[in-house]
């Protein structure tokens, strides 16, 4: 064989950071080392697996075609050796998860997982659905849980579960006892809402189309929680997704705001890699959120 499973790790290691020193740090080499690793591939196979910007390396046409071969190969190989030392079941899964989902749910599913598979380790990344796809899509996260639609031509995408956004404010609002707002009330309230390429954001913009345009976004914020205290602050009403506004109507320190004219329901979806091999580990979680955490 004319190539290395080292030379392997070489070349998507740099593909991921585009950087021949950060790829020899992640796999504990010299920088001198990994560059010749990758120098040496290419030479003895007469092909250019990347194009050199500076300290920057970014793939080649060839190199992008490899990727997700050199990627699947890995992923068995991996899998042999935990088959072969009686550990099929372990492995390191990157799962990704959109920030509704990531603070709300996924903890306790990682949990549920580590009951039956305890020699499996589990690294949550936490992020809005279009970073968490461009992650899959890139071979960084082993999949993704993102409440937002999506299509992308490289990316399996399967329905998980329901949920639904609920309008709340503070409950000195002037409208908190409300039955039930009103096209020309959502037009007068001081909206704060998710930043663009979140599901959340998504969501929200479909369910206010014929008016959004003329909506007053006070304020954009990155987390769910932010919104909510700038919400109980009294600065402008919010949209979020019900499971993670359920601590905080029970406690009285927000409120529902009755929008029986608008729909605010959203589904929720598992994304992964076409050309990504399932390992032991991960086809084990994909079976746990299709079974066990689904709706």
């Amino acid at each position: 064989m004319r190539y290395s499973l080292r030379q392997l790790e070489v070349f998507l290691a740099t593909a991921r950071y585009e950087n021949v020193t950060r790829a020899a740090e992640e796999l504990a080499m010299s920088q001198s080392a990994a560059s010749g690793s990758l120098k040496e591939l290419e030479r003895q196979f007469d092909m250019k697996l990347f194009d050199r910007q500076g300290k920057r390396l970014q793939l080649s046409e060839l190199g992008q075609q490899l990727r997700p071969q050199i990627e699947s190969l890995m992923e068995q190989a991996r899998s042999l050796e935990h088959a072969l030392t009686g550990e099929d079941g372990a492995g390191r899964l990157e799962i990704g998860a959109t920030l509704t989902i990531g603070n709300y749910i996924a903890v306790n599913m990682i949990a549920d997982f580590r009951q039956q598979n305890t020699k499996s380790d589990i690294i949550l990344r936490v992020a809005n659905t279009a970073t968490i796809a461009k992650q899959v899509a890139g071979f960084e996260l082993d999949m993704g849980l993102i409440e937002g639609e999506l299509q992308h031509p490289d990316l399996d995408i399967v329905h998980w579960r329901r949920d639904e956004l609920v309008v709340f404010a503070a409950p000195n609002h002037p409208l908190a006892t409300s039955n039930a707002l009103s096209d020309q009330d959502l037009l007068t309230l001081p909206w704060i809402v998710r930043e663009s390429g979140s599901g959340t954001r998504q969501a929200f913009d479909r369910a206010m189309q014929g008016i959004l345009t003329d909506l007053q976004i006070a304020m954009e914020l990155q987390h769910t929680e932010g919104i909510k205290r700038a919400v109980e602050a009294g600065l402008g009403v919010g949209c979020l997704s019900q499971i993670c506004l359920e601590d905080a109507f029970k406690r009285g320190s927000l409120v529902p705001l009755p929008v029986p004219g608008r729909d605010f329901r959203r589904e929720w979806y598992i994304i992964t890699h076409r050309d990504k091999f399932h390992s032991a580990a991960l086809k084990r979680w994909l079976t746990l959120c299709l079974q066990r955490w689904s709706t």
